[in-house]
């Protein structure tokens, strides 16, 4: 085997990069299989959540990446500086080039934290919380304890993001926690938000509007986060009109949750592969590069217009193997990604909404009962099963 050769090419050792690595070597064991991905642990991202809420230990969010690598895959420790689809080439970050056959690109998300003047400064420190990494989930339970009541703020930036509901779980979680600790009259929680609507699909939308009253949050619509002063305990926004800044608005916080603005990587945005909005350019339905067709995309790095989760790739994997090896084996693509989101809304502890949904906003339920209903049973799901069946099954590529 040459080092610097694959039959397929992996970008990315994270959910996608693991699933769609461990689902081909199952179907046909002697692929030559390739995995980029530089970092030594693997993140179980969806629990961010509930450890920033006191309910998952954080220690139970990671595991050894070496343990997760298929047998059969070669794990390449590096990381991508440059993609040559002409060539049928990537550039390493060590300066080795690597060639492949057919290239699957699934880095994961960029999470721009320089884009927000002062963040980076003061995160995790002068309660500013940010659940969307490993190192600074803790920080927001840490505050949580210690909040006395006065301005909590959540924000929900004007880009897209990865699990497109967690901005608004960990604000329902902490109303939730305020209320028990009998606070909730002492606390005033704003959702301010690039946005115009809490949830673009019913009737999950209903569902989230009940809640929202019922904890008395104020909804600041069209605010998207520009600069920060931890010090000060103040926090600026663009108001927003049709996608134009009108203006600007600071608001006091005694805690603020932030959301940072995310996009694609840097490598991406580069080259050919982009959309011409920094995503990786895939037909939506075949997840396949519509200029290079021997590359593909899968998970939250793609242009696509489907919610970024876990649950997303799930479904993306199966038809991306199917169209890979139907070129392998010289047929046509033919397999369709319809565009199935899921976003596991925590709506307080013990209270779960599990939305589902397609590319067209339309309602796709699992489960034989009203999934925009509160329910406990989807809580002890997202807590208790999920994770097990992330470990044990996706990750084995056998879900």
């Amino acid at each position: 085997m040459n080092s610097n050769r694959h039959q397929i090419l992996i970008i990315g050792g994270g959910t996608a990069g693991i699933t769609v690595a461990a689902q081909m070597l199952r179907k046909r064991p002697n692929l030559d299989i390739g995995i980029i991905e530089p970092s030594e642990l693997h993140y179980y991202q969806p629990a961010y959540t509930l450890v920033a809420a006191g309910d998952f230990k954080l220690q139970n969010t990671v595991r050894s990446e070496e343990d997760q690598i298929p047998t059969g895959a070669s794990w390449i420790r590096d990381r991508v500086t440059e993609l040559r689809p002409r060539s049928n080439q990537v550039v390493l970050q060590s300066g080795s080039t690597l060639n492949y056959d057919y290239l699957v690109v699934c880095p994961g998300i960029q999470i721009d934290y320089d884009k927000i003047e002062g963040l980076r400064e003061t995160l995790g420190k002068n309660n500013v919380c940010c659940n969307y990494e490993y190192h600074s989930c803790s920080y927001t339970w840490e505050v949580l304890q210690n909040f006395k009541g006065g301005r909590a703020i959540f924000t929900n930036p004007n880009t897209p993001i990865k699990c497109g509901g967690a901005p608004q779980k960990i604000m329902y979680l902490t109303a939730d926690y305020l209320r028990k600790k009998g606070l909730s009259g002492k606390t005033s929680i704003h959702y301010t938000t690039a946005g115009g609507v809490i949830f673009g699909v019913q009737p999950f939308k209903a569902s989230l509007e009940k809640v929202i009253k019922r904890y008395g949050i104020q909804t600041d619509w069209f605010h998207n986060l520009r600069a920060i002063d931890g010090k000060a305990k103040t926090a600026t926004f663009d108001l927003l009109k049709d996608g134009k800044v009108l203006g600007e608005e600071t608001m006091s916080f005694d805690m603020i949750h932030v959301t940072p603005p995310m996009s694609a990587p840097d490598f991406i945005k580069q080259s050919e592969l982009h959309d011409g909005k920094g995503w990786m350019k895939v037909d939506k339905h075949l997840l396949q590069s519509p200029d290079f067709p021997n590359v593909f995309g899968l998970g939250d790095a793609m242009g696509t217009p489907n919610a970024k989760t876990g649950a997303a790739v799930r479904k993306q994997v199966p038809v991306m193997i199917s169209n890979l090896f139907n070129l392998l084996d010289g047929k046509a693509a033919k397999g369709s990604y319809n565009g199935y989101g899921s976003c596991p809304l925590v709506t307080g502890y013990g209270k779960m909404i599990l939305a589902e949904f397609d590319y067209e906003n339309k309602a796709t339920p699992t489960f034989p009962f009203d999934q925009s209903k509160e329910r406990l049973s989807m809580y002890w799901m997202k807590k208790y099963f999920l994770p097990w069946f992330y470990w044990n099954r996706m990750m084995k590529g056998l879900g």
